[in-house]
């Protein structure tokens, strides 16, 4: 569960190297909200291009965690996402769950959503 405070914590910080330290080469990341709903970013250059889409997007977008549930090889945290749109100047608060999935220490895959009961069904528990 640590692995997941410090990709929520580079995440929050616009890490984009502390991001990459912490994903394995064969990365898959599948978005529900940030830069583009339901795009998938593969490897260190799909970091680098969710993190740029993402400044360009929005103002400002925050993890917020509530819950973390150890799941052996995967992370599920419950919590929410805020942020303010760039353009628009929307504010945006929505539930958020995300599964992480982990192989040698690092987070092989993550697959957001923006309902809790979807993330959980995701995480098969």
């Amino acid at each position: 569960m640590k692995l997941a405070q410090l990709l929520i914590d580079a995440y929050n910080s616009r890490d984009v190297g502390a991001f990459v330290e912490l994903a394995t080469p064969d990365f898959e990341w599948s978005t529900s909200m940030g830069a583009v709903e339901g795009e998938i970013f593969r490897g260190r250059e799909g970091i680098e291009t969710y993190f740029a889409n993402l400044r360009n997007a929005w103002e400002n977008l925050t993890l917020v965690p509530d819950e973390f549930r150890d799941l052996g090889d995967r992370v599920l945290w419950l919590g929410r996402i805020e942020g303010r749109g760039r353009d628009s100047g929307a504010a945006v608060s929505s539930p958020m769950g995300v599964v992480a999935d982990m192989r040698d220490g690092k987070t092989w895959r993550i697959r957001s959503y923006l309902d809790h009961d979807q993330a959980l069904g995701a995480s098969g528990h």
